[in-house]
């Protein structure tokens, strides 16, 4: 299984039982065309230890459809219609090629060995520089019609708000992944209200970035708590939405935003129980961090491809 990552390809090879046997990770390309031949390459590689492993599952950024085409990918400059599996059928001749969204392959390793495993209804979240969602209910991904099901960082919660490189305004990423804290804390540091996350970033509130305001609230330091807190409110509100839309048993947070801990998961579950619809009247829904960090993803695209025909 290889997870395409903004920085790193990572690949793995699985067992059946689940154990990785092999792992191996390159850089990232800038171009998307040339990431094909980096994950063919790391495939290579990765069969060159293991040459009896020919389903090969891919889990790459972006919303791609039923028949393995990247259709739009702005993190990895991709131009249109990418027919990714197709290339790499071409370019890995006898393999069994799986290509799917990286979010849902990243729920999917969750749900097969990790914080989710044994829930059948159950939204993975992961908060980075954007924000990536996998669904899984009845036990089964939910891809939607066209295999674009879980783009949720880009549900509109305020129409006025910044501008999205997707092109709207005032997506829910823009306030609840890394790069939305880092936004926030430098809205408060302009403002004067974040005087010590200032001071971890060199003394320039413009080089304030999200993990200044983690570090900080780990110190104890109450105007990044506040940060941390109002920040906890967009992510909150976000999963109110969702449940009121799914009703899932759990939500699983990754990425890495979830290693601020109950710095963060604290906040997130008490204000999401004031945003979610009667509270008072429904089972709880847990708020749990994800268990198997950068392997996820790599580890929930071989598993798919290992069930692909089954």
């Amino acid at each position: 299984g290889v997870d395409v990552g903004g920085t790193k390809c990572l690949g793995v090879v699985l067992t059946a039982d689940g154990q990785i046997t092999a792992e191996h990770r390159v850089p990232t390309p800038k171009d998307a065309r040339d990431v094909v031949d980096a994950i063919a390459g790391l495939a290579n590689e990765l069969q060159g230890v293991a040459p009896a492993a020919t389903r090969i599952g891919v889990g790459a950024p972006g919303l791609i459809d039923v028949n393995g085409v990247l259709r739009f990918a702005p993190n990895l400059g991709a131009a249109a219609e990418l027919p990714l599996r197709a290339e790499l059928e071409h370019q890995l001749p006898g393999s069994t090629i799986v290509v799917e969204n990286d979010a849902n392959c990243a729920a999917w390793g969750e749900w097969v060995s990790g914080a989710a495993r044994g829930v059948d209804d159950v939204l993975m979240i992961t908060l980075g520089t954007g924000i990536g969602g996998g669904i899984i209910l009845g036990g089964s991904l939910f891809r939607g019609a066209n295999g674009f099901a879980g783009e949720i960082g880009h549900v509109v919660v305020d129409p006025n708000g910044p501008a999205c490189p997707c092109g709207q305004r005032g997506c829910w990423e823009r306030y609840a992944s890394g790069s939305g804290l880092g936004w926030l804390a430098r809205e408060a540091a302009v403002a004067g209200r974040a005087v010590r996350v200032v001071e971890l970033a060199g003394g320039d509130p413009e080089s304030v970035r999200g993990e200044h305001v983690t570090r900080a609230a780990a110190e104890g330091d109450a105007q990044a708590q506040a940060v941390m807190d109002r920040f906890a409110w967009w992510v909150a509100l976000g999963l109110a939405n969702l449940a009121n839309t799914f009703d899932p048993s759990r939500f699983v947070l990754g990425g890495g935003l979830v290693e601020a801990g109950a710095l963060l998961l604290e906040p997130v579950s008490r204000q999401f129980v004031e945003l979610v619809e009667a509270a008072a009247h429904r089972p709880p829904i847990e708020i749990v961090p994800a268990a198997l960090g950068e392997r996820a993803g790599a580890i929930g695209a071989a598993d798919l491809a290992r069930r692909a025909g089954s």
